[in-house]
């Protein structure tokens, strides 16, 4: 179970918003929305891994502080919510290191565990895993394993767990997998895709799969978040679909199924049995 710490307005590749210095001028929803996801963890039993913005944990530390407190594990989800497509090889380290400096900064705890806004680490920015191995993340959970609106091209085609030997580092990969329906992939385990499909399909999914990564935000559950100008017609469906009943489903999700954070499935995996990627950079 995993869950990306953002405000409402982080919505990637929307001008309005893409800008670290506009962000203080939007109310604030983080907190409150958090608290409710916590919450409902608690009442399931189910730890979860956060992977939260630098910026969140500089502008609202009692955010990570409250995820701390409940016994979850933390991890980094950039520092300025940016695509690793937008940036340079340099630019993308330091926001990770400004992330890592920033939670740790907050929780006292070494930062493990990593995922790209938007999934974004593609077959053209491979690079990132390195720079991720060299500032000391053991696991990553970047690789959406199929097609979607902000990478059309994955790093690697994956089926499960893996391990990335990179410059004589490793890595534990946690993608994100589709689901089989009518013989075709389905996204169905987080998110706008969550929040669309009927819940007796993303139960039916979910009940075929050996691996799941779930993967939500605070605004999936936030009927009342106001309402971004200028949206395209297709990310405004996506962002704003299903908001009033995902709560609810989410709940469902937490009583149908078990799940733990990406340290206790660090543990369930038998990693000897899991592929083994071998990537240099050039």
């Amino acid at each position: 179970m995993t869950f990306d710490i953002e405000d409402w307005f982080h919505v990637l590749e929307h001008e309005e918003t893409a800008s670290q210095k506009d962000w203080n001028r939007f109310e604030s929803r983080v907190e409150k929305n958090t608290n409710r996801i916590l919450e409902a963890l608690a009442s399931a039993q189910v730890k979860a891994t956060f992977f939260c913005l630098g910026w969140i944990a500089r502008a609202h530390p009692q955010v990570i502080r409250s995820i701390v407190a409940a016994g979850h594990e933390v991890g980094s989800h950039s520092d300025c919510h940016l695509l690793v497509s937008q940036m340079t090889q340099g630019q993308f380290s330091n926001d990770l290191r400004a992330s890592i400096a920033s939670l740790e900064d907050v929780t006292g705890r070494k930062v493990r565990a990593y995922r790209a806004p938007g999934f974004s680490v593609s077959r053209r920015t491979v690079w990132a895993f390195s720079a991720l191995a060299e500032n000391g993340i053991e696991w990553d959970s970047s690789i959406f394993a199929c097609s979607h609106s902000h990478n059309r091209n994955p790093a690697f085609s994956l089926t499960g767990p893996a391990i990335l030997e990179t410059r004589g580092m490793q890595l534990k990969l946690f993608p994100v997998l589709p689901g089989r329906l009518f013989g075709r992939s389905v996204s169905f385990s987080g998110g706008g895709y969550f929040r669309l499909m009927p819940y007796p399909i993303v139960k039916h999914l979910m009940s075929g799969c050996d691996y799941a990564t779930a993967y939500f935000h605070p605004r999936d559950f936030d009927p009342r978040q106001p309402r971004l100008q200028n949206l395209s017609a297709s990310r405004a469906f996506k962002s704003y679909v299903g908001l009033n009943s995902a709560f609810l489903r989410f709940r469902q999700l937490l009583q149908h199924f078990q799940f733990t954070d990406l340290s206790g499935a660090n543990d369930r995996v038998d990693w000897s049995a899991r592929p083994t990627i071998k990537w240099e950079v050039s």
